[in-house]
């Protein structure tokens, strides 16, 4: 999540020989008690019914020879548990890839993320200090082992999302190799981003309760009929505009840096690479023309 997963599957569905799924994140393999809660919206497109709706996304596949989809659910332990054991009772030969980030950017992203779409109302230090689903998520050693316990190394294929960025041909081509189709092929949309975080996000106020309210099915189906200027009133009460550039994360980035750094170092012994190009965890700012291109790693 927060790794240019969206950019990724765009650049998979783009090629004649793969699939992809639409929506992008099923969530077919998660408890379906958990993703009610976590995100009802695709809880009631009911993916995770039965084996027969979820394979219904792939009814259009044709003579694809590699079709997948791409939950970010499916790397978040422990909100989301035993997920690569569902997977393998349902086939047994899946393959896995597996896109990052410099963790301490991603748990950034992550927190506007939930600003944006699920009402986070406390700063930024508050909440990365008192959620664990922040770091959780940027342990990727721990989230590659709940697959490794179960899957050989070499059906796993892991990148970085700046490796991605800096060379994005020569990742796509061994990316494309490992799965066997074309590796030369081109897609129209390289090296075009996708789900960029905007400058300036809405943030709830007052502990985002007006803001859920507006949410709530019944204030959908009345506000139509409200004035427009009550509404835009409400709306201005329920949350405020913050420009991302005008808030320091400095002190963020102090807590994260100790444990992060701990874990990539538990992650590349797990990988045997280094991850040079991740310099905000190291401390520095990461000028754009100074990004090292890596090879994508099993």
């Amino acid at each position: 999540m927060k790794c240019a997963t969206t950019y990724l599957s765009e650049l998979l569905g783009a090629h004649p020989e793969v699939f992809m799924s639409s929506p992008k994140e099923p969530c077919h393999f998660v408890d379906p008690q958990v993703l009610r809660h976590v995100w009802p919206e695709m809880w009631r497109n009911r993916y995770w019914e039965s084996d027969e709706r979820y394979l219904a996304l792939f009814a259009r596949a044709g003579n694809a020879s590699v079709i997948g989809e791409a939950s970010v659910f499916y790397s978040q332990e422990p909100l989301f548990a035993d997920v690569p054991q569902r997977i393998l009772a349902f086939n047994k030969d899946a393959r896995f890839i597996y896109i990052m980030r410099d963790p301490v950017e991603r748990t950034i992203s992550h927190y506007w993320h939930r600003v944006r779409w699920w009402g986070e109302h406390r700063s930024m230090l508050r909440a990365i200090r008192s959620d664990p689903q922040y770091r959780d998520i940027s342990n990727y050693a721990r989230q590659l082992r709940a697959y490794l316990r179960y899957v050989p190394r070499e059906r796993i294929y892991v990148l970085t999302s700046e490796a991605l960025a800096a060379d994005p041909a020569r990742q796509l081509r061994s990316l494309y190799a490992w799965l066997g189709v074309d590796p030369n092929f081109q897609p129209h949309n390289l090296g075009v981003p996708v789900n960029v975080t905007p400058e300036v996000v809405q943030q709830p106020r007052e502990f985002g309760l007006l803001q859920h309210l507006q949410r709530t099915a019944t204030y959908v189906r009345i506000a139509p009929l409200l004035p427009v200027g009550l509404r835009r009133a409400a709306a201005r009460l329920a949350s405020r505009p913050v420009t991302l550039g005008d808030v320091s994360t400095s002190a963020v980035q102090d807590y994260l840096r100790p444990r992060q750094q701990r874990e990539t170092e538990e992650l590349a012994a797990l990988l045997n690479r280094s991850f040079p190009e991740w310099r905000t965890l190291y401390g520095a700012a990461q000028p754009a023309d100074a990004q090292r291109t890596l090879p994508g790693s099993i």
